[in-house]
Formats: structure tokens, sequence, C-alpha cells
């Protein structure tokens, strides 16, 4: 089975458990995996050692994509295929249009296949089953693309 690289950039801890659920949903899949905390202080590992890389991003700002996300994406030099994109947002700081406009962003940057992940504020309740449903959506799509 084909190993994932899990990025993401959280501020407030709400994107973090994002990528927390998607790593528990890897698990129970027995799908390998490796999260790495943009801004953590550690090397960035090297997407094209993985089949597939999976971006969490916060809105910030109007809309915007973190400065710390663009210097990931900066840093990378190329466009790793294969990008699934996650992210959560705040409806209450610019309404629907503004809502999770840094992952729709990333997603379509990275030309994205796969519809990105949007979660309102913190991953509970019907928000959480959302991202489980999504990570268990990658793994599937990731199976097809390889048929």
């Amino acid at each position: 089975m084909v190993s994932f690289l899990i990025v993401y950039a959280s501020w407030s801890g709400n994107t973090k458990e994002v990528a927390e659920i998607i790593e528990e949903t890897f698990t129970k899949m027995n799908v390998p995996f490796t999260t790495y905390r943009i801004g953590g202080g550690v090397a960035v590992p090297n997407p094209s050692d993985y089949g597939a890389m999976l971006l969490g991003s916060f809105t910030w700002e109007k809309g915007s994509t973190p400065d710390e996300v663009k210097d990931f994406v900066a840093e990378l030099g190329y466009k790793p295929p294969n990008v699934y994109v996650f992210g959560t947002g705040d409806t209450q700081f610019g309404g629907d249009e503004l809502f999770c406009l840094a992952t729709v962003k990333l997603a379509r940057f990275y030309e994205s296949q796969f519809p990105p992940l949007l979660i309102e504020q913190s991953p509970r309740g019907e928000q959480e089953v959302k991202a489980i449903n999504w990570a268990e959506g990658v793994v599937t799509h990731w199976q097809y693309l390889q048929k």
C-alpha cells in the first residue's frame, strides 16, 4: 500500500484536529502515513517519496492563505501530483463567499482531482463524520487512480 504525506498548518488547533482525524482514519484502515506540521521546526519530507500528499490549511484574513503555507508551497519548488486538500474556516468572518477560501485556492492551484474538505471551525459531531468520510474517500480515490 502507498504511503501518504499529511502536511498542515494550524494556529487555533482546528486544522490540527482535522489532521488527527485523518490520521486516526488512516490508522484504522491500515494506511501508512507520515505527518508534518508546517512550522514545526523539522525538515520537510519530500512529497515525491509518497504516493500522495494531503495539505491542510486554515483560511486567514478575508480568505487569504497563511504565509507559512505559501512559504511551504514555494519551498517545494514544484507541484507534486496527487494532492488532496483540507482546511478549516469560519463563516462569521466573510460569510460563505470567503469560507475556507484558502483551501479552495490550494485545491485549484494543485489541480486536485478530489473535492477539498471544508470544515467550519472545529471538526466536532457531524463535521468529524464529514472528515472521516473524506479521509476514507481519499484512499478510495487513490486506489481508483491506480487501476
